[in-house]
């Protein structure tokens, strides 16, 4: 499998598992096919795992450690995050400090190599959420960010319990630039890369998002980009495996889409495979996160990623085919 350099993190996999499909985020699967599915992708060339401990309540994570509870090949490389909201600023290193520990406890790793922001970075004051109710557990302000977030992480990587640290950025298009232009930047950006450019049920503020511009940006910068929601949380496969809410956002996408999922069929392939491919072939995204929960959704990642980029032609028709409101 192709690997990348991702920011200051090298020889990144161009393919990286994701915690939440393994943490029965996307739908349910047992501890034993998770378990399997790692090593599964292992096996086929992934070196770079995406973990949190939202995802499953810490149970992506513990799967991390007993899919390689014999010790990890040197090659693997791990990240894991941290949601901080908006706590008090000087409650915020202890916050991370205490995350991490966790996380490797229950990884089995005394490491990352990428520690990773959960949640969103958002201007001082700012008061314009969609997700009000939420704001207070996912948003960092941009004061307590700079101040204690970052010097924290900077602290940890100098202390060697971290590689580089990382942001999500699908915050407030300000916000997202902010990040990217600051003295102290991240090494890693998570971006939404899929056709729609939707956040989905991620979004937090009702400005068009414009992920392709944050991720040119952080190329700009140095800085790796991780494309994350590459098929739009299930709005770009043929059904989605979970209840969603009618006139969610996903919902909402997954009507959006019928058009490209025409097309997928008419090419001979499923809408999921042509999605991964979409992500892929997107300019300056170094590494795409799967959501997969096991290995039949695995294999056909797999085999997206070996067909190599799409040809401008099927990326314009596709365009084309989603560019309706």
């Amino acid at each position: 499998m192709q690997q990348n350099a991702l920011g200051s993190v090298n020889n990144v996999s161009r393919l990286c598992l994701g915690g939440g499909g393994i943490g029965q985020v996307w739908g349910k699967t047992s501890r034993d096919e998770a378990i399997k599915t790692v090593q599964a992708s292992y096996e086929a060339g992934i070196n770079f795992f995406d973990m949190a401990p939202m995802y499953g309540n810490g149970e992506a994570e513990s799967v991390m450690g007993f899919a390689f509870e014999d010790g990890y090949p040197a090659d693997i490389k791990l990240t894991t995050k941290c949601l901080v909201g908006g706590v008090e600023g000087k409650t915020i290193e202890q916050k991370l400090r205490s995350s991490l520990d966790e996380s490797c406890q229950r990884m089995k790793r005394e490491y990352v190599d990428v520690f990773i922001l959960h949640g969103y970075v958002i201007p001082d004051g700012w008061d314009e959420s969609l997700r009000p109710n939420a704001q207070p557990h996912i948003a960092v302000e941009w004061s307590n960010y700079e101040q204690y977030v970052v010097s924290t992480f900077e602290a940890l990587k100098a202390e060697g319990r971290i590689g580089a640290w990382g942001v999500t950025a699908a915050s407030v298009q300000e916000a997202n630039r902010q990040v990217l232009k600051a003295d102290r930047k991240p090494d890693v950006v998570q971006c939404i890369a899929n056709l729609l450019d939707s956040p989905g049920g991620m979004a937090i503020c009702r400005e068009k998002p414009d992920p392709r511009e944050i991720i040119s940006l952080a190329a700009k910068e140095n800085v790796g980009v991780m494309g994350i929601r590459a098929v739009a949380a299930g709005a770009l496969t043929e059904n989605i495996d979970r209840d969603v809410k009618p006139g969610s956002r996903e919902a909402l996408d997954f009507e959006k889409a019928a058009d490209f999922r025409r097309l997928a069929a008419k090419s001979g392939v499923s809408s999921a495979f042509l999605a991964h491919r979409y992500a892929l072939s997107m300019i300056d995204v170094d590494t795409v996160v799967l959501g997969v929960k096991d290995r039949v959704e695995l294999k056909e990642c797999l085999e997206a990623e070996a067909a190599g980029p799409l040809d401008q032609s099927m990326m314009n028709e596709i365009a084309d085919c989603c560019s309706g409101d």
